[in-house]
């Protein structure tokens, strides 16, 4: 691998929250792809409505970029405090364009800031509420829009507002434009990307918007949830979208009514998704036993975030493997799927649904904060194959729901769909669904539900090994949202004896899983987590012991630039 050399712009916009930073991300980021730039884009937050202090990163390239960086090229600072909170990644190479007075007194020697007086700006145009809207004129101009691009833009996102604010919102792009087109000329700034055309044939889309999309390629037409960050962008995303596609949306009052909502959607023939975050799939936990006992097809996005308990409500982690892995009393099969693109998560997700129907299982779509709260441009989804399959039947007279099978399958059938009796019961029971305390059924009961697992596996899919068909020296094993850091990392560090194993099913894992892992002489694994809960998985699954972990479980998610630094002392 050669060396690659960063061809993008590292924007980050810094304010407490109400101050409008989301209004300025959202605009910027669809009129730059409009543009023809490829664009991701990050955040991190407090959990407040009000006040605190938060951060968008935006990455501008004229190639996909699809990673964070600590690397600051322009910081735009919109209160006092703004500074501070990011100074950690800033460098003399730093342009801070900002009201100096909001910041001067949070900078060193050696730093370049250039003031621009939004707020004077604004007010002058008739209310500081538009300082938002003037950074983005400003920021258009960088990046070499065409002012009727921004124009058209603003008017479409303000449309049926009233005329005076319409004007004055185009006044403030015209000024903030102005502001721009002098800093070009008098300051020497200014940033010169080639557009690519094919952006604009691609769409935007969040990590949880690409859970949503799988869902609805895969057939949900019911999902039942109680709000909780960072879960909750799916379930908004899916109640927007509910009419659309036929989905009925619950906003539960508890994460247990929630799974047996879900629960019972599956019981009836629909086909459900349960989403929550940890704290709420702690409540799940006793539902999760019901569908392994009932033996009911489930699917459940965990999307996760720091804990024990509260933890940090608004950060992100790969903290909730074992609960996943673990959760609910007695024994049953699961699936647990953990994408690492947005491509991943729709097809995922939609593999999910199928997955769950086939084998009558719960399946988990695990992702966390910064993969839902995450964007970029990606090429559209095809959304033409055909994956919804159902596969219950029609019951008969004397229909045994958990008749005794050599592949642990029993034929599913759902109530009113034929003239048989579709039992459910929590209690063990025997093969019609009535409760029994026979101990010997018992036995064989259990061995039917785990009967499943060798087909599990066989189906598993396997990790994915870049650079392809390769034997590296070096090999770092990461799992789930990580993927793209680590793989821009490699690119940096550019050592032809180093590769990557990602996985995005990380169980059951796939036989031929230790197979690259095996022929290396170093094994690194990675997570966003303190414990190394994936790498004990190797170990107590496939036996696979690695050689060094990188862990962190700040909060916050893995950069580039840290990925190369500690990958690189290792080596050395």
């Amino acid at each position: 691998m050669k060396k690659k050399k960063p061809q993008d712009i590292s924007l980050v916009l810094v304010g407490p929250a109400g101050m409008g930073v989301q209004t300025v991300e959202q605009v910027l980021v669809k009129v730059l792809q409009s543009a023809g730039y490829h664009i991701y884009a990050t955040k991190e937050y407090m959990s407040r409505v009000r006040g605190g202090m938060n951060s968008t990163s935006l990455r501008v390239a004229g190639s996909p970029v699809r990673a964070p960086v600590d690397r600051i090229d322009l910081l735009i600072p919109l209160a006092a405090g703004a500074v501070s909170h990011v100074a950690k990644r800033l460098s003399s190479s730093t342009i801070i364009l900002g009201e100096k007075a909001l910041f001067e007194k949070e900078i060193e020697d050696g730093f370049r800031a250039i003031d621009i007086p939004f707020s004077k700006i604004a007010t002058e145009i008739g209310s500081k509420i538009y300082s938002n809207i003037v950074a983005v004129g400003l920021l258009g101009a960088l990046f070499h829009v065409e002012f009727q691009l921004l124009q058209d833009f603003i008017r479409k996102r303000f449309a049926g507002k009233d005329q005076k604010i319409l004007d004055e919102n185009g006044q403030a792009l015209q000024a903030g434009y102005e502001q721009g087109a002098r800093l070009a000329e008098q300051e020497n700034v200014e940033f010169d990307l080639k557009p690519d055309p094919n952006v604009k044939k691609q769409m935007l889309v969040s990590g949880a918007e690409a859970v949503g999309l799988g869902a609805i390629a895969g057939g949900c037409n019911f999902i039942a949830a109680y709000p909780m960050s960072p879960s909750t962008g799916l379930l908004t995303f899916l109640a927007k979208h509910g009419r659309d596609f036929n989905i009925l949306v619950e906003q539960a009052e508890d994460e247990i009514a929630g799974i047996n909502m879900a629960l019972g959607a599956w019981y009836a023939g629909g086909r459900a998704i349960a989403s929550t975050s940890g704290g709420g799939f702690a409540l799940m936990t006793e539902g999760l036993s019901l569908a392994g006992m009932i033996e009911s097809p489930l699917v459940v996005h965990l999307a996760q975030r720091p804990g024990p308990a509260t933890g940090l409500p608004t950060r992100t982690e790969q903290g909730d493997l074992d609960l996943a892995l673990y959760a609910g009393h007695g024994e049953f099969p699961r699936v647990i799927l953990a994408p690492g693109t947005l491509q991943q998560a729709f097809d995922l997700t939609g593999h999910a649904f199928d997955l769950a129907d086939r084998f009558q299982i719960p399946v988990f779509v695990l992702t966390d904060q910064y993969f839902v709260d995450t964007y970029y441009n990606t090429d559209r989804f095809d959304a033409s194959e055909d994956r919804v399959h159902h596969h219950f039947i029609e019951s008969e007279e004397g229909y045994k729901r958990f008749a005794l099978s050599d592949s642990g399958l029993s034929p599913r059938a759902i109530p009113g769909h034929g003239k048989g009796l579709v039992a459910a019961d929590s209690d063990e029971h025997d093969e019609f669904g009535r409760i029994t305390e026979d101990l010997d059924l018992r036995v064989k009961m259990v061995d039917k539900r785990l009967a499943r697992t060798k087909f599990l596996v066989e189906e598993a899919i396997g990790p994915t090994l870049w650079p392809q068909e390769s034997d590296s020296k070096h090999l770092v094993i990461c799992w789930g949202s990580t993927l793209p850091i680590v793989q821009e990392a490699l690119e940096r560090i550019g050592r032809d004896d180093l590769g990557l194993l990602h996985f995005s099913q990380v169980f059951p894992l796939h036989p031929a899983a230790a197979q690259p892992i095996g022929k290396a002489q170093t094994r690194i694994c990675l997570e966003n987590n303190a414990g190394g809960q994936f790498a004990r998985l190797l170990k107590t699954y496939a036996d696979i012991e690695v050689d060094h972990t990188i862990l962190k479980y700040s909060g916050a998610a893995f950069t580039v630039e840290e990925i190369v630094t500690r990958i690189t002392e290792i080596l050395d």
